[in-house]
């Protein structure tokens, strides 16, 4: 009886000392990686991402995860200061970091933490030079390269050549260092992977691993009729051009092949979850850390005749969010709520005991995760400016609630959005001329506008010119589109 005693009180206390420690964060970013890109989501059967697939099965899902702008440093930019972009004021690939901006790792060191930061970096113009919040640095300039390149990384702010695959190369710096940190040091590592940025470049190991597999064709990349109704003429005239499936990148680009080499690409990000997990069952860590896995914005393959991302439908938009740790939620979750890169840092900081700062725009998620009551968003805005280096997609707001999203743009001579995402998943039914959503459509904009008024968001940010402009079109291909009949009036 004593010794049994003295076994749960042993027991206890280790239990106790194991959660007073600070607990250990892993952030995994991928580029471009869209939301049902995974094995158990099975849009493609034959996609397998066994790793990824387990963080679903042993932690939670996000089923309904997005980003705020989808283009990779505002998106970027608003997980590291869990703000809208219209805030943090890096609305676009070429935007200077303005001063003052703090990043959320900076948080954490005040509490003790260790920060490591591993790959992508990509905001704005800067440089590849290591940023305020972090111990350790490993990154690259702009978008890097797959292959090795003499010119390669920066490592705490020495200039080393890359020697490998990026993938690995960054998966093993990540390991490296974490086997320097002692096990009572609490620590952040972020691992911010290129993949699976275009243009696509498997590891050699898994070319060719999709060669033989048949790509299903979204339905709404038809040009018109019942997957096309009420599209509007930018989209229509997207397809020819360099974002459209028409004249992709100005070429003749499969998009079968094309999205077949994006998932051989990703098998190397799926590989380095599975080496992330190893290392941590190899110091004890793997129950007791918080793995959160996350896409920065999705990317289109033909939905609606468009490849890429930056616009407001849900290809582009939706993205992959898995979270595993088993000491602090139960796992076999799939969550429905709303969700967003901007709750990246609140939800950090939370699991981290820190304090949250003020004026954020996302929440953390952990008391949803746990079971607790949570007075949780009901809707979500997304915003994306205009680029003049891709003008062929504009400025456009969107507010997306669990049923509906209301898509609005600005200056275009064009049409707006509603779509009924429960009757119309695919957004194939513009229902912007639907006599019975009027209301709601005029609720919606309302709506919208409180959003930005209330984040200050009302205004349309102006940039220098930078940069080449991707504005042709192919003469051999679809013509552009005709005039919405809606809008057509009869003469006086």
């Amino acid at each position: 009886m004593l010794a049994s005693l003295a076994t749960g009180a042993a027991t206890l206390s280790a239990a106790n000392a194991k959660a007073s420690k600070p607990r250990n964060i892993i952030f995994i970013l991928s580029d471009d990686h869209r939301y049902d890109a995974l094995g158990f989501m099975k849009a493609q059967p034959w996609l397998e991402t066994p790793q990824l697939d387990r963080i679903a099965h042993e932690g939670i899902h996000f089923k309904n995860a997005f980003v705020t702008t989808a283009l990779c440093s505002p998106s970027r930019a608003s997980i590291l200061t869990g703000v809208y972009a219209h805030k943090h004021r890096i609305v676009d690939n070429n935007t200077a970091i303005p001063a003052g901006t703090v990043f959320f790792p900076s948080y954490l060191q005040k509490v003790g933490y260790k920060t490591g930061f591993f790959g992508k970096w990509h905001m704005g113009a800067e440089t590849d030079e290591p940023k305020p919040g972090f111990d350790e640095w490993v990154s690259f300039r702009g978008q890097g390269t797959y292959l090795p390149n003499p010119n390669g990384l920066n490592v705490n702010g020495k200039h080393v050549p890359q020697k490998g695959y990026i993938t690995d190369e960054l998966t093993d710096y990540s390991l490296a260092w974490l086997r320097t940190l002692p096990k009572e040091q609490p620590y952040f590592l972020y691992l911010s992977h290129k993949a699976v940025h275009a243009d696509f470049v498997p590891a050699e190991r898994h070319k060719g691993r999709y060669k033989d597999a048949k790509f299903i064709y979204p339905p709404t990349m038809a040009a018109t009729g019942d997957m096309a109704q009420h599209r509007p003429m930018w989209v229509q005239n997207q397809r020819n051009s360099w974002h459209g499936v028409d004249y992709a990148y100005h070429s003749n680009l499969d998009i079968a092949e094309y999205y077949k080499r994006y998932c051989e690409t990703l098998m190397a990000v799926d590989e380095s979850v599975g080496r992330v997990f190893d290392e941590l069952a190899a110091r004890d860590e793997l129950d007791s850390t918080l793995v959160i896995y996350m896409g920065d914005n999705g990317f289109a393959f033909g939905e609606h005749g468009l490849i890429d991302k930056r616009t407001s439908y849900e290809e582009s938009m939706r993205v992959p969010m898995l979270a595993r740790c088993p000491e602090l939620f139960h796992g076999g979750q799939t969550v429905k709520e709303v969700v967003a890169g901007l709750d990246i840092m609140p939800t950090v900081l939370d699991v981290a005991g820190a304090p949250i700062p003020a004026g954020l725009d996302g929440n953390s998620w952990l008391p949803i995760v746990q079971g607790k009551p949570a007075d949780w968003r009901k809707e979500l805005l997304y915003e994306y400016y205009w680029e003049r280096n891709y003008p062929q997609t504009p400025t456009q707001h969107a507010l997306r609630t669990d049923r509906y999203k209301f898509i609005r743009y600005q200056g275009i001579w064009d049409i707006d959005e509603l779509y009924d995402l429960q009757e119309d998943p695919l957004e194939s039914r513009n229902l912007i001329f639907s006599e019975k959503h009027q209301t709601l459509i005029k609720q919606m904009r309302e709506r919208l506008f409180d959003l930005l008024e209330e984040t200050n968001g009302m205004n349309i940010p102006l940039q220098r010119d930078r940069g080449e402009q991707y504005n042709h079109r192919n003469p051999d291909k679809s013509k552009a589109a005709e005039f919405p009949a809606e809008l057509a009036t009869k003469p006086h």
